[in-house]
């Protein structure tokens, strides 16, 4: 059964590992939904986090394939129930005297911030869940969008709780 799956990839800082990882999705046919890569406390490494969707034996396969890549570390797959998931967008909206009051509601009600206020636009900045995203931008359509920057998703394998 296909289902959405995340994958944390922590790697070797160096060229080519991102087309490497990459080509083995696309060998498998696995799109890949996100990716954010960035570095880590550790300058020779860097963490991807890459969203996909499909079925598990090929989500398994590519698992495998890519702990025997030589510049792969570890990889571990991060459930909703055991990983906090977020992302990131900036929304360019148009603001003019009769909607500015409007955008002011939806930011407060999203714990969204104004981080540049233009003329006739507004730049709001948001995080959440993927629902609450797309929330957002179902909500502030009808105002006019400019542009939209989405980070795609990041995650992090929950703290242990202790007994």
């Amino acid at each position: 059964m296909e289902k959405s799956h995340i994958l944390s990839i922590l790697v070797e800082n160096e060229s080519g590992v991102l087309a490497r990882v990459a080509g083995l999705f696309s060998a498998r046919g696995f799109n890949i939904e996100t990716i954010c890569v960035a570095g880590t406390v550790e300058k020779k490494e860097s963490k991807m986090i890459i969203s996909t969707f499909g079925d598990e034996q090929i989500l398994e396969q590519i698992t495998k394939q890519l702990n025997r890549l030589i510049n792969v570390i570890k990889v571990q797959e991060l459930t909703d129930e055991e990983s906090v998931v977020r992302q990131t967008i900036l929304v360019r909206v148009n603001a003019d005297e009769s909607t500015k009051n409007e955008i002011f509601r939806i930011k407060d009600i999203f714990g969204a911030r104004i981080i540049d206020a233009g003329r006739n636009t507004y730049i709001i900045e948001a995080t959440g869940s993927e629902k609450k995203i797309d929330s957002l931008i179902e909500i502030l359509k009808p105002l006019g969008i400019k542009d939209i920057a989405k980070t795609g998703q990041i995650a992090m394998q929950r703290s242990r709780k202790q007994a």
